[in-house]
């Protein structure tokens, strides 16, 4: 298992699906440009995606009160910036057809984590800047895609047993990470992100997560810095070692306090969260 396998896989992947390359396209041309009634057309056309998208949505952790039942109903109320998010991540998890049970998580629970980490994301973040929210959300929710490629690689290995025990046992997932390929699943994502030609500014912010240290600034509106510790506070608080946890929701409160922001509001919130999920 080297740095090196893991990038020819990666680079050899086929392309996203048909429906997600189409949709890829009409959002090219910026959301003002972007022909609604065409996508959700080209969404209702791959009855799986649309399926999906369907369920993900109608998730408890996303709070909407009552069921959204067709594809057009949830572009008009869940926004298509998010509803991009949602065919790209479905897109992605279907190409990569990873088994995350290294981290002791069915597909479905490792999914949960996802859109977990997006509705947290969501529901926090647009009452602080709303316009960063719309931004940030659909990362959050496929950021983690590189623990799949970590996972397939460790699978088709003989090192499963002792993977397992040392992930266990680890107190920083990044670092345990960065001891066996020198990098974290969060530049694995980033390449994957750069194979499939996604949002260029995501690979940047990906990664910038693979460090501690604060990222190198040459935008002069800052706002590297700004994701990192944005998407900081959500990795804290929901991981695939612990998820919404009394623990790890005080530690991101007060990442959040020591940004100067509402730690009592992102508390109710991860709180509210957690109780949706868990029913």
């Amino acid at each position: 298992m080297t740095f090196e396998r893991i990038v020819k896989n990666i680079d050899s992947l086929p392309p996203l699906s048909n429906a997600a390359n189409i949709i890829q396209t009409l959002y090219a041309g910026g959301l003002e440009n972007l022909d609604v009634s065409r996508l959700i057309r080209v969404i209702q056309s791959d009855a799986m995606l649309a399926a999906n998208i369907l369920k993900m949505i109608n998730a408890p952790y996303y709070g909407f009160d009552n069921r959204i039942a067709s594809v057009s109903q949830a572009v008009s109320l869940f926004g298509t910036s998010k509803i991009y998010m949602l065919v790209i991540h479905y897109a992605i998890s279907q190409q990569l057809k990873a088994d995350p049970s290294i981290y002791g998580f069915t597909n479905a629970q490792f999914n949960d984590v996802c859109n977990l980490q997006s509705a947290l994301m969501l529901q926090w973040y647009s009452k602080v800047n709303a316009r960063d929210a719309r931004f940030l959300t659909p990362l959050a929710l496929m950021m983690e895609s590189g623990k799949l490629i970590l996972a397939n690689e460790v699978i088709k290995s003989d090192y499963c047993g002792e993977f397992r025990k040392g992930f266990n046992e680890c107190e920083n997932i990044q670092e345990y990470e960065m001891s066996l390929i020198d990098m974290t699943s969060y530049h694995l994502s980033a390449l994957l992100f750069e194979h499939w030609n996604l949002e260029p500014r995501y690979v940047e912010i990906l990664k910038s997560l693979d460090s501690k240290e604060e990222p190198e600034e040459k935008d002069p509106s800052k706002k590297l810095r700004s994701y990192k510790k944005e998407l900081d506070v959500i990795r804290t608080a929901i991981n695939v070692k612990d998820i919404l946890s009394d623990n790890s929701i005080k530690k991101a409160s007060n990442m959040v306090n020591e940004m100067g922001l509402d730690a009592e509001h992102f508390e109710d919130v991860a709180h509210k969260i957690r109780k949706s999920y868990i029913g």
